[in-house]
């Protein structure tokens, strides 16, 4: 395979929502690519996630359309947080309902994977994507970067490699050999879907219970025609922690006796937690980890994207937005910088920081925070919520996590397309 920078491709390790979002990106600039997957086939695998709106934007510029996105979830109409007597602690609208120019969505993560998969195989063609190709480490070279493969798969070599292969990232191994191990600050989450009507608007996302016990509840589809929704659950206890998960495995099934039992108080007029939680086909238990923020996502011709740079808690739903924004900045910086390794250190100290910075902030509860806040003002029970947090306070709060993140609605609305229509490197 030639070498020269103008026409080797860019090896991307890992076929998850990062790599693929980044496979679409350099086809679309005119950047060749290859993508390898570490799975031998794929399979619609987890269950809900958001797609916050500048993710959906970044999604749209890539011709990856609102209609695509309602056949695998639906659009996000409210952000509410309840507390443990079921009342209020603060709810506001989301997506174009708040005044953004785009949707939040929420989705399916598995059908939007598959989604992804299959747009990418149109454009880029059958063998853009290359499965069974789990990635072990690489070697730079003088002009190029060859990528190994576990099990004695031949090499491949390539312009420029990124690490898209997750939490367990053998890239970033290499790249950080002394790094601590992956970190569990003691959350322990089981997931889950069932049929149900869904709660309040049809389209909120719900928040309920403390830093200790918690629980979150959205759709992930319309309403059929009797009204009824597939709801994506997600259970959360906090345990003792030393930082390490003593489990072993990451992700097992487990009954639904298990998450149920521990809600068992979660009865309300207008939800019953365990009801929902035992309605379920099945419940899926993984600790709630991150890694601690790397000080650089790129070496040379060699950088990190997606969980592979900067895995988060779930608390601030958008670690998959994060890696679709990742997937961009690079495109972006490529555009200005050509396929070398000046446009992986200008991608790098774009993101690197603020979003280390933020992986921080979702290890201390993200949005969620407010609910922990309300727990240490009056144990999460109150009559009325504004003698306990007057609401400019808490919708400060919810603002601050927004700018934070990159969604904050005023900027994100007023800012230019981060890589402009059409643009196709030289």
């Amino acid at each position: 395979m030639a070498t020269d920078s103008n026409r080797a491709p860019v090896l991307i390790a890992g076929g998850g929502i990062a790599g693929l979002t980044l496979a679409l990106t350099l086809h679309q600039i005119g950047v060749p690519c290859r993508v390898f997957e570490a799975a031998s086939d794929m399979r619609p695998l987890g269950v809900g996630i958001n797609l916050q709106p500048n993710a959906v934007r970044a999604l749209s510029e890539l011709g990856i359309s609102t209609s695509d996105l309602n056949s695998v979830g639906l659009p996000v109409r409210e952000w509410a947080l309840v507390g443990l007597n079921g009342r209020d602690i603060h709810a506001e609208p989301r997506g174009r309902e708040a005044g953004y120019h785009w949707p939040q969505f929420a989705v399916h993560r598995g059908d939007f994977h598959m989604l992804l998969y299959r747009t990418a195989l149109k454009r880029l063609g059958a063998d853009a994507v290359t499965l069974g190709a789990r990635a072990s480490g690489y070697d730079i070279g003088q002009s190029s970067v060859t990528l190994h493969f576990e099990n004695g798969a031949h090499s491949c070599t390539g312009a420029l490699l990124v690490g898209a292969d997750g939490i367990h990232s053998a890239v970033r191994a290499q790249m950080h050999p002394a790094q601590p191990p992956i970190h569990w600050g003691g959350a322990v989450l089981w997931r889950g879907t069932t049929r149900a009507r869904p709660l309040r608007t049809g389209a909120s996302f719900v928040g309920l219970g403390t830093h200790a016990q918690r629980m979150v509840i959205y759709p992930i589809s319309a309403p059929d025609a009797a009204g009824m929704a597939r709801i994506n659950w997600i259970a959360e206890v906090t345990q003792a922690s030393r930082g390490t998960w003593p489990g072993r495995s990451w992700f097992r099934e487990v009954d639904t006796n298990v998450p149920a039992s521990q809600f068992d108080a979660f009865r309300y007029p207008w939800l019953d937690v365990p009801a929902m939680i035992l309605g379920s086909d099945a419940a899926f238990e993984n600790p709630m980890i991150d890694r601690d923020p790397a000080p650089f996502w790129t070496q040379g011709p060699v950088t990190l994207m997606g969980d592979a740079a900067h895995a988060m808690y779930p608390t601030g739903s958008n670690g998959a937005s994060q890696a679709i924004i990742d997937a961009r900045e690079i495109g972006a910086q490529i555009l200005t910088h050509g396929v070398t390794p000046a446009a992986l250190a200008a991608y790098n100290a774009a993101l690197c920081a603020p979003v280390s910075n933020l992986v921080l902030r979702n290890r201390g509860a993200g949005p969620f925070g407010l609910l922990n806040e309300i727990d240490s003002r009056c144990g999460g029970v109150f009559e009325d919520i504004d003698t306990v947090m007057p609401a400019q306070e808490r919708a400060a709060f919810l603002a601050g996590y927004r700018k934070a993140a990159g969604f904050d609605r005023d900027a994100l609305n007023a800012a230019p397309p981060r890589i402009p229509a059409g643009a196709r490197l030289a």
